[in-house]
Order: C-alpha cells, then sequence, then structure tokens
C-alpha cells in the first residue's frame, strides 16, 4: 500500500511539472478528468472549464466533428497522433500542437492520456526558415543572372576589343590628321573646312570623289576631330569583300550561321559601336544588303546573321564611293532611300588635275614632299631635279589623281 501510494505521489509530481499540456479522459465517456497545470496556463481555461467535460465541448477544440471523429478513432486503434493541430486559446489566439493520445489501463478501469505540445514557435522558426532559404535562392538566381549578364558583357566587350585591336594595328600606319593632307588648292581648303565642321556632331558623312582623290584620308580626319576619336576608325572596303560574305562582316555572324562558319564573329558594325564606321566605296555594296543598313541608319539596330537578337549600337556613319550615287539610283543599281540618308551631309574631294595650285611645280608643296618621299626611300630622285618633276608634272592629266606620286 505504501509502495501505491509513493507511486502516485511521484507520477502526480510528473504530472503537475511536465513542460507537455496533458489531459487525462474516462476512456468509456470520453469526460475529462484530470488536466495539469501546463495545459491550464497554455489555453488559459481554468481547472474547472476542464473537468466533466468532453473534449468537442471546449473552445480550444474548434472542430467539433473532427474532435469527435478523432474519439472514436481513438477507441478504435487505442493509439492516434496528430503532427499539427490547431487550437485556440480562451483569449482567442490560434496556437499550434502535437497531440499525442494512448488508451492504457489504470486498475479496473480504462483512462485516455491526451499529451499536447505547443510547436507554434517552432513552426514559425520554420517557417522564417523556409522563406529565408527561399530568399536566398532567389538571391542566388538573381546573382547568378547577373553574372552571366555580366560574362555575357565582358565576352561581347572582350570580342570588340580584340578586333578593335586588329583594326587599331592596321590603322595605326595611317593616324590621319590634316598636316598629312598635302595641298593648298581653295578647292581642297573648301572640303577641309566642311570636314571640321561637320566632325563634332553625328551626321552622317557621304564623301565623292574620283579614285586616288584621298576620300579615306577626309573620313579619318573627321573621325580624328570628333568626339568618337578615343575609339579607332573602323573602314571597310565593300568593293574588297565577295557578296556572300560582306554581311557576316558588317554586322556579324552566330557560330553555325551558314557552313563553315565554326565560330560566333562580332560584325563591324557592333566593333565600331561608339566609335565611326566608315564604308569604303559604298557604291559597290549589293542590293539586297542596302535595306539592312538603310534599318541600321534609321534604327540603330541590327540582328546577327543566324541569329533573331537585336543588337543595339551607337555608330556614326562615314560613307565614301567614286561612283554617282544619285544616277545609280535612278537606274535601280541603287536603293533612293539609303541615298538620301546618305546624302545628309555630302563632300566632293576634287581631283588633282582641278587642283591647279597644288599640281607639282618648282617650289610647291606637294612637289617638295614626293621629291622628299623618293630620296627618302629609294634615293630614286637625285638633288637638283625639283625643275624636272615640276616641268613633267605640269605635263601630265594626273589620271588616278594622286595615286601616281
Amino acid at each position: 500500500m505504501e509502495q501505491m501510494q509513493s507511486s502516485e505521489i511521484r507520477y502526480r509530481r510528473l504530472f503537475e511539472a511536465a513542460r507537455d499540456g496533458i489531459l487525462i479522459l474516462d476512456a468509456e465517456t470520453g469526460e475529462i478528468t484530470d488536466v495539469n497545470p501546463f495545459l491550464v496556463e497554455l489555453l488559459g481555461y481554468s481547472y474547472e472549464d476542464f473537468l466533466g467535460k468532453n473534449l468537442w465541448e471546449l473552445g480550444a477544440f474548434k472542430d467539433v466533428a473532427a474532435s469527435k471523429a478523432a474519439f472514436v478513432e481513438l477507441k478504435q486503434k487505442r493509439y492516434v497522433r496528430y503532427n499539427d493541430l490547431p487550437l485556440k486559446t480562451k483569449d482567442g489566439r490560434l496556437i499550434a500542437v502535437e497531440f499525442v493520445s494512448n488508451v492504457y489501463q489504470a486498475g479496473q478501469e480504462e483512462v485516455i492520456q491526451c499529451n499536447i505540445r505547443d510547436i507554434t514557435e517552432r513552426k514559425k522558426i520554420e517557417a522564417a526558415l523556409l522563406n529565408a532559404s527561399a530568399e536566398l535562392e532567389q538571391r542566388v538566381e538573381e546573382r547568378t543572372a547577373e553574372l552571366r549578364t555580366a560574362l555575357a558583357e565582358i565576352s561581347t566587350l572582350k570580342e570588340q576589343v580584340e578586333a578593335e585591336n586588329l583594326f587599331f594595328r592596321r590603322e595605326l600606319r595611317l593616324k590621319y590628321q590634316f598636316n598629312q593632307i598635302i595641298g593648298q588648292d581653295s578647292g581642297l581648303r573648301d572640303v577641309l573646312r566642311m570636314a571640321e565642321q561637320v566632325a563634332p556632331g553625328n551626321t552622317t558623312v557621304l564623301i565623292l570623289g574620283e579614285t586616288g582623290t584621298g576620300k579615306e584620308l577626309i573620313a579619318a580626319a573627321i573621325h580624328d576631330m570628333s568626339p568618337r576619336r578615343e575609339r579607332p576608325l573602323i573602314t571597310v572596303n565593300c568593293a574588297a569583300l565577295p557578296g556572300n560574305l560582306i554581311e557576316s562582316e558588317l554586322f556579324g555572324r552566330e557560330k553555325s550561321a551558314y557552313t563553315g562558319a565554326d565560330t560566333k564573329q562580332a560584325g563591324r558594325f557592333e566593333i565600331a559601336d561608339g566609335s565611326t564606321l566608315c564604308l569604303d566605296e559604298i557604291g559597290e555594296l549589293p542590293l539586297e544588303l542596302q535595306a539592312k543598313l538603310l534599318r541600321v541608319i534609321q534604327h540603330n539596330e541590327f540582328e546577327r546573321l543566324g541569329s533573331s537578337r537585336t543588337v543595339k549600337v551607337d555608330v556614326r556613319l562615314v560613307a565614301t564611293t567614286n561612283r554617282n550615287l544619285e544616277e545609280e539610283a535612278s537606274k535601280g543599281r541603287f536603293r533612293p532611300d539609303l541615298y538620301y540618308r546618305l546624302n545628309v551631309f555630302p563632300l566632293t574631294v576634287p581631283p588633282l588635275r582641278q587642283r591647279k595650285e597644288d599640281i607639282p611645280h618648282d617650289g610647291s608643296c606637294l612637289c617638295r614632299a614626293i621629291l622628299q618621299k623618293a630620296r627618302q626611300s629609294d634615293h630614286l630622285c637625285p638633288q637638283g631635279d625639283d625643275q624636272g618633276l615640276a616641268g613633267l608634272s605640269l605635263a601630265r592629266q594626273h589620271p588616278g589623281a594622286g595615286r601616281c606620286y
């Protein structure tokens, strides 16, 4: 008897000191026969509010039908467990609990013990962790996307720099300035004066003139006097490229855009982004490409060959030709709308035969330059031949402008 009383005292102390809520129910009727202090404190009901009540009669168990069904299930299975059960405290606050019930024999009677553990804070922490994890994943995805974009931009810039370096090395020898354009004729000076006026803007310039008149020199001088001079001038000779390659050369290509295109290649328009593009001998550009060029001039955008992605560029265009584009347009060999777009600021470079002041004669600057070059390079012109060269020059019609010199 004393052992039983001692056991009951120990059980009672454990029951009252437990940090989980405990309910004791009559297994037959489902009425509550005992409740520990922790559950009273947790739910806010008094001890008397519990005693003699069924679970579904307490406001804490919101779903009456579910509570009755759980009691029936418990009587059948003698054990039930709910990992996330909502309970309502007396002051209306919702909490989440783990609810474990089992039936056991106590002397001559069967009783039900319900253990109730508050998991509200744990759920909040889990939710916070899930949110933090989701936010972290989103930030990682965003950062990854930013890095991919940055890498793509770096790759594009790398291609552009590599291509620019090729052009820069090629053009370094021809770093044009006005002091490299030799001439005193008023016609040439007018051209240079107009070039100086148009250089600071972004206006498209069309440079006209016969072969050998120095159109590319004028184009380069315009670039060197423009705000874009920090970037290299990019030049394309439209007459030197085969018709089947000129599109990819101008607008670039994707890998496998056509047979033999083993790598992606940036076009001249991409390379010239932020700089000046000189289209030398534009009159030789095939008609089928003139529409695409017109779009670039109008909207500053195009697509690489084999790609549907639109590329935006900021390019100042200077074109040169030895053809009469107005006549070519009237005969259907050049698009009139492209001609009007190019002919915004035309410059006509006069041939040498029309520049009487520049035709080599004794004491002319051109004569002196020719003699100095000849003497420095091949020693072909000995001292004292100035008059002979001048006489020869005056007698010629100067075909090919100044190239014969």
